[in-house]
């Protein structure tokens, strides 16, 4: 049976998988101070991060004992913005693989029934993207949502 804490592992080793994508938490990470929540969120002397959170769960039950059970997750990503580099345009790339990976395995390795959930958006969704200020730092901030589906047979 799928848990909950399977699908959250799933999407945070797809993820961490994406070559140059960062720090991946797998909660948002939150901290008092901060120095803390910068700390948390930078690698290779660049913050540049991204957190997942379940957002919302429906569940329907169609048969006697059989449960469909839909999860929206919520996808934040923070980087670092140097116009010199023309950072945008990487982060922009970042997202792209990330809507890449989930696309080229909408399962996430058989675990799920997939991504497509009411309404027909399929896979990862760019909802905003945008200069955001993140632990004192100005930063490219990006929002996606993901939905998936599993099915569970039992209480």
């Amino acid at each position: 049976m799928t848990t909950l804490t399977q699908i959250r592992d799933a999407i945070k080793a797809k993820l961490d998988a994406i070559p140059g994508i960062g720090v991946v938490h797998k909660y948002e990470r939150l901290a008092t101070r901060v120095a803390d929540l910068k700390a948390l969120y930078v690698t290779g002397g660049q913050l540049r991060g991204w957190h997942i959170r379940r957002i919302a769960t429906n569940e329907a039950s169609p048969t006697l004992g059989s449960y469909v059970i839909d999860h929206r997750w919520q996808i934040r990503g923070f980087m670092a913005i140097d116009d010199a580099t023309e950072s945008e345009l990487t982060f922009d790339l970042l997202i792209e693989a990330i809507r890449d990976a989930f696309r080229a395995d909408e399962t996430l390795g058989s675990l799920i029934e997939g991504t497509q959930v009411p309404p027909p958006a399929i896979g990862v969704q760019l909802i905003e993207h945008g200069p955001v200020m993140f632990a004192d730092v100005l930063c490219h901030g990006a929002r996606l949502n993901l939905a998936t589906r599993h099915f569970r047979v039992g209480a």
